[in-house]
């Protein structure tokens, strides 16, 4: 297992990565000093794999808790659901003294994060991410929240965990499309600030589809250390912490428009990634020799990099309503070179229809 502390501004977590850790959760949970019952929100398909062993970790250690099972999909990530929760809680008695524990991907991270923050003014929130994808984004950083349906993330908070467990033995149930989707966050965190992680990925990304365990946990755990940086010197996303929105500009706007539903949250990151480092390569940021090294790692590790089809005024249209923009203008975060970025908001929309009709064509 290895151990990561992220500072917060409510105090420090820890992330601990490692296989086998789901059956330890009780234990973990103890050692970390937190009292009171557990409200285990799942994934309706994570519970039926993992929610008995996590149920048996806690009643080992003599911890109280109950289930409330989440339709799987990106859907569930609703204040609609958000409601239903609220009811759940209610009825059954939970005080501000007790824990909401999240099983499963981002969506319930995200929704279970968003619950914790306001019921009761806050409850004390333990990730337990499932997928690759939480383990090494949403679970960690504290960002918490609910879609609408102009824009994702629109209605949420900065609420961080108290304790984040990332069982890397729970990756081996992943369909393959999620495990590619995931790696390419992995990618984006060596694409931005750091180069040996980028050739590291170059080198083993056969290891990493294999679900090679040595492998994975050391590539999560540096994932979570840099995130866990940047976190720590911009918990409210004010300034450093922007960067992590390399390849969301474009990225959410392919997910709102497609409803959520066509593609992984990952696979439109990539998308804007590559659309991203066209325009860097455009304004001569980068050569063509970095932009096509970016496209292809993310090529071989099984992910799109083009949205064919898509209508792009209605793309367009959905960027206007991204959560980045002010003042009716995009952040860009652009490509210096791998492992280095820059923010800029100088970018011709000429520039980026430009591009963006180079995806979907």
């Amino acid at each position: 297992m290895i151990r990561i502390p992220v500072r917060a501004a409510v105090g420090q977590y820890d992330v601990l990565v490692g296989p086998g850790l789901l059956g330890e959760a009780g234990r973990l949970i103890k050692e970390a000093s937190l009292q009171g019952a557990v409200r285990i929100l799942a994934d309706e398909r994570v519970y039926q794999l993992y929610g008995r062993a996590l149920e048996d970790a806690l009643g080992a250690e003599g911890i109280s808790f109950a289930s409330f099972q989440i339709p799987s999909g990106e859907s569930s990530k609703s204040l609609q659901m958000a409601s239903k929760i609220y009811d759940w809680l209610i009825e059954n008695r939970t005080e501000r003294r007790d824990l909401v524990v999240a099983l499963g991907g981002g969506v319930v991270g995200d929704l279970a994060g968003f619950v914790a923050a306001t019921y009761l003014r806050g409850l004390r929130l333990v990730q337990i991410p499932t997928s690759l994808l939480a383990q090494v984004d949403s679970s960690v950083g504290g960002k918490v929240a609910v879609n609408h349906p102009l824009g994702k993330n629109l209605i949420g908070s900065f609420y961080p965990p108290v304790l984040v467990v990332a069982d890397t033995s729970t990756l081996s149930s992943l369909p393959l499309r999620e495990l590619s989707a995931a790696l390419a966050e992995i990618a984006k965190m060596g694409i931005i600030m750091d180069r040996p992680l980028f050739e590291r990925l170059e080198t083993e990304v056969d290891l990493l589809l294999g679900l090679d365990s040595k492998s994975l946990v050391e590539v999560i755990a540096r994932t979570v250390e840099l995130k866990a940086w940047v976190v720590q010197q911009d918990e409210r996303e004010s300034g450093l912490r922007a960067i992590l929105n390399y390849g969301h500009s474009y990225g959410h706007a392919v997910e709102a428009v497609t409803d959520y539903r066509l593609y992984r949250h990952g696979e439109a990151v990539a998308i804007g990634m590559v659309g991203a480092g066209r325009i860097a390569q455009s304004l001569g940021m980068i050569d063509a020799e970095t932009a096509s090294r970016q496209e292809t790692l993310l090529t071989r590790m099984g992910i799109p990099v083009r949205c064919p089809r898509l209508p792009v005024d209605r793309l367009l249209e959905a960027m206007t309503h991204d959560k980045k923009a002010s003042e009716g203008k995009l952040s860009w975060v652009l490509l210096e070179g791998i492992g280095k970025v820059t923010v800029r908001r100088d970018v011709q929309g000429s520039l980026v229809r430009q591009v963006l009709e180079g995806l979907v064509s």
